[in-house]
């Protein structure tokens, strides 16, 4: 990957484009996975989890079952990676739901490349077509994530107890869009 932190943080980002997770992701990754960035995520991972990770986001965007994908994020019309972003199936309260989560890189937040990206994977769900609805679960204590899914276009339901990574509770705020709706609401 491309070191991208010399990025004009300046400019509001106005498209992007989702591409598949590859091998060629594995940098990426190790750049997603920095202290800032995973603050709110139980802190950065040790090289063998991000091996895992990296190997579950490839197997999961080769999988075409619509079970979900995982997908870099590339800032147009610059055609520069600037996070990742993805969908999974999850059970949520008994339903089974898509669940949605995003990284961006330092040198691209506060353009709005996480709330672009995550329209357009609400669409890549939408299409999908296995769930009705697609959750956020960002900690509450998440400012720039919550704000993502209010201008997405989620709904607010309210906090919950959840456990991520696996063994660490967090409080989070539990975001719902509606994958049925006309204009995804």
């Amino acid at each position: 990957m491309n070191e991208q932190t010399d990025a004009d943080t300046t400019a509001p980002a106005t498209s992007v484009r989702l591409e598949a997770w590859s091998e060629e992701d594995a940098g990426l990754l190790r750049a997603l996975n920095a202290p800032g960035l995973m603050e709110h995520l139980g802190g950065p991972e040790t090289e063998e989890q991000l091996v895992r990770r990296h190997r579950r986001y490839v197997d999961l965007s080769a999988d075409a079952t619509g079970s979900g994908r995982m997908f870099r994020i590339v800032l147009l019309p610059e055609e520069r990676i600037a996070g990742s972003i993805g969908f999974w199936t999850s059970t949520w309260h008994g339903e089974a739901v898509y669940e949605t989560g995003w990284a961006v890189l330092p040198g691209f937040q506060g353009r709005g490349v996480a709330t672009l990206a995550t329209r357009a994977v609400a669409e890549r769900a939408r299409a999908a077509g296995l769930h009705r609805h697609l959750h956020a679960f960002p900690s509450v204590e998440n400012a720039a994530s919550n704000a993502v899914c209010r201008k997405a276009g989620f709904d607010l339901l309210g906090e919950q107890d959840f456990e991520y990574p696996p063994g660490r509770p967090m409080r989070c705020n539990d975001w719902r869009l509606d994958l049925t709706a006309t204009g995804g609401r």
